[in-house]
């Protein structure tokens, strides 16, 4: 499977003293990041970086994410706008290199034949970064499927349910 913004980079060409680079989704890597997010809409996505190579082949990556985007409202499917900016912290592994596990450690990209993908890589940090959960102002969940407001498949299980 090809990603929808794909921007390969071969690591070893990464110069010793570094490599900024600017990257930007096109019209139809936006809509086709946005079919497979299930987003209304991407308007915008975009991320400046900084590559430096580090021991071992590993390039260090900083920077920031930043994407424009419209879901539905998970109550009303009006359409919720939101806004992401996102710190960039990778390291890109080269081939055979084991990710390490440390919870405060930059997120290791692994390559294949000393490639790695930039472009998927941000869309993956994009997909964590989207609200689950979006919510249009004002809107509230329904009210009165049970004495205690709860809602759901067995709400109505509750008022069967000795008082005691």
């Amino acid at each position: 499977m090809t990603p929808e913004f794909s921007h390969r980079l071969a690591i070893a060409k990464v110069p010793a003293g570094g490599q900024a680079l600017n990257l930007a989704a096109s019209a139809e890597e936006r809509a086709a990041l946005a079919a497979r997010f299930d987003l209304l809409a991407l308007h915008g996505l975009s991320a400046e970086l900084r590559l430096m190579p580090g021991l071992e082949g590993v390039v260090h990556v900083t920077g920031r994410l930043t994407a424009e985007l419209e879901q539905a409202c998970g109550i009303t499917l009006a359409p919720v706008r939101q806004s992401i900016a996102e710190a960039v912290a990778w390291r890109l592994l080269p081939e055979g290199m084991e990710p390490s596990d440390g919870e405060d450690e930059p997120d290791d990209i692994e390559t294949e034949q000393g490639v790695a993908d930039l472009g998927e890589a941000l869309a993956q940090q994009l997909s964590l970064a989207i609200d689950p959960y979006p919510r249009a102002p004002g809107a509230e969940m329904p009210r009165g499927l049970g004495d205690d407001g709860a809602h759901g498949p067995f709400a109505k299980l509750l008022t069967l349910k000795p008082q005691g």
